[in-house]
Order: structure tokens, then sequence, then C-alpha cells
């Protein structure tokens, strides 16, 4: 039996995807190498991730996803301002911010505490909802940090528009030699 790899996720509009990518092509070209960065297409909202599942989990989770987007009514989130964690300083991944209502604070508190129960591990630290847009490689040397901290003291990022959410998904990721492939395993609708 083949383990897949899985999270629970937001899609991002293919428009709103693009607008980061434009947004933040400065510092692509700025920090080149230093960074893996996030393909537009594979820019999303994780909501959970749950790692290595059996096939016959995915019932479950979609029974999950199902309870959860039929307690939460559809909403909007506002993305921009970009960020790093677990600060500046120390940049180690890079994110586009957003500004949501508590749909997705409920949402995403429902979703841990259904995977908790099914025996998935707890995350520890609080929700911090953001698109991920890029990493600092691991063998980024001290030069290439001063040069991430430096670019992104000096760069900014106004608001890049609205997504509604009317939906969560699983999906499952396959890594591949030139980055992940996200594939669509299941979508539940938030109430109208």
């Amino acid at each position: 039996m083949s383990l897949l790899r899985a999270f629970i996720a937001i899609e991002i509009p293919q428009q709103i995807q693009h607008a980061i990518h434009k947004a933040t092509s400065n510092l692509r070209r700025k920090l080149g190498g230093s960074i893996r960065w996030v393909a537009p297409e594979n820019i999303h909202l994780t909501l959970k991730f749950l790692g290595d599942i059996a096939p016959a989990q995915a019932d479950a989770l979609t029974s999950i996803l199902r309870a959860q987007a039929d307690s939460v009514r559809a909403f909007e989130i506002e993305v921009g301002k970009l960020g790093s964690f677990p600060d500046v300083k120390r940049a180690r991944v890079l994110w586009i911010g957003l500004h949501a209502p508590a749909e997705l604070s409920a949402l995403s508190c429902g979703i841990e505490s259904a995977c908790t129960r099914l025996g998935f591990e707890s995350e520890t630290r609080g929700y911090s909802p953001h698109l991920t847009i890029g990493r600092v490689r691991q063998d980024a040397s001290a030069v290439d940090a001063q040069k991430v901290r430096r670019a992104l003291e000096a760069a900014t990022i106004d608001s890049l528009g609205a997504v509604r959410v009317d939906s969560v998904h699983l999906f499952k990721s396959d890594l591949k030699r030139d980055g992940a492939v996200y594939i669509r395993l299941f979508s539940a609708p938030l109430k109208s």
C-alpha cells in the first residue's frame, strides 16, 4: 500500500497567484538562488499539513472536511503584505500575509481538532494564516542571510486583492525533480 503525502488547504485563484508573482519579481531577481521559490500555481493557504497518510484515511478526512465546511459560511480574505518566519533577521520562510475574518480561524480550529481526534499530530503553534512564497535554502551562507534580510527590509507589497473562500480541499503532493505537483482529492463547499 502506497502512502499519500497530504494536506488540507484553500485554493488561491490564478489571478491572485499571478499578482503575487508579479509583486515579488524584484525580490526574486535580487535573491535568486538563495531562496527556493514556490511556483505561482502552487501558492495555496494551508489549513493542516497531514504528512504521509494511508489511502484509507482519505475517507475519514473527507468526512471531516464535509462536516467542518458545513459549519462555516463562505468568506473573503484580503491578500497583501510581505513577511517572514521566524522574523526578518532570521528569515527561513518568506510569505504573503492575509487579513481574514473569524470564519477562517473557526475553520482552521475545527479541522485541527477533528484531525487530532483521528490521530494526526496536533499543531503546537497557533494558526498564522499566510501564503508561503519561498524558503531560504538550508545551505545559505551568512552573506546570503544578510542579503535576504536587506531585501526583505527594503521590499513593500501592498494589497493584492481579495479571495472569496467558498470551499476547502484535500490535496496530495507528488514530489518531482522540478518541484511538487498538487492534486486535489476532495472538495467540500462552505455554507453559502
